[in-house]
């Protein structure tokens, strides 16, 4: 099953100063964000199969256009988080099925690789809510300088019987990190963890 989409946003933030030093070159993190129907709200539904699907389709399609905002090639992205916002009429396991199952594949496959879990974040909420987007570095979860994460929301979203679903991914770290730990000069990338 397909999903159905009422909108799609995409916003770019790139911080060029922080604290009144340049931060060069700019941190810059964008998100893409589907307003989805959700084919479940208003009743409960023990197989959430349809949602599971839909959420191996969005990873690729959000990841996607989250990436070609940045301009970057794929490898170039180095952190990325995912979350939802389920509205009224749904429940918080409809987001879950959405991020958990088959998110990651093609949203790895966007920013090419990912060894790392993706970060994640869910909650009910109605028109207007806002969420963080937690971020962690793609392949390596000790990287301290890419513990972040984006605010987003949609000024009309979710209504009744949808869902926010959020992609969020970067081409850098925080600005101006410094607080230690795992360099990205020094990630292996092959455990999810260094």
């Amino acid at each position: 099953m397909s999903a159905k989409i009422r909108k799609i946003v995409v916003i770019v933030e790139e911080t060029l100063s922080e604290m009144g030093r340049e931060v060069s070159p700019p941190t810059r993190r964008a998100a893409a964000v589907a307003v989805i129907e959700n084919p479940f709200a208003g009743g409960y539904q023990e197989d959430l199969e349809v949602l599971m699907q839909i959420g191996e389709e969005l990873g690729g399609m959000l990841g996607d256009k989250a990436v070609a905002a940045l301009d970057v090639d794929p490898s170039a992205i180095e952190s990325y988080g995912k979350a939802a916002i389920v509205g009224e009429g749904g429940e918080l396991e409809h987001a879950a099925a959405l991020l958990h199952p088959r998110m990651g594949k093609p949203l790895r496959e966007a920013v090419e690789k990912g060894a790392a879990l993706v970060p994640s974040s869910k909650k009910m909420g109605g028109i207007g809510s806002a969420i963080d987007v937690p971020l962690g570095h793609k392949d390596a979860a000790y990287v301290r300088s890419h513990f972040d994460g984006m605010e987003v929301r949609v000024a009309d979203a979710p209504r009744r019987g949808e869902i926010v679903v959020a992609i969020a991914v970067t081409d850098s770290g925080r600005p101006l990190p410094r607080v230690g730990g795992l360099t990205t000069a020094e990630v292996k990338g092959e455990d999810g963890l260094r």
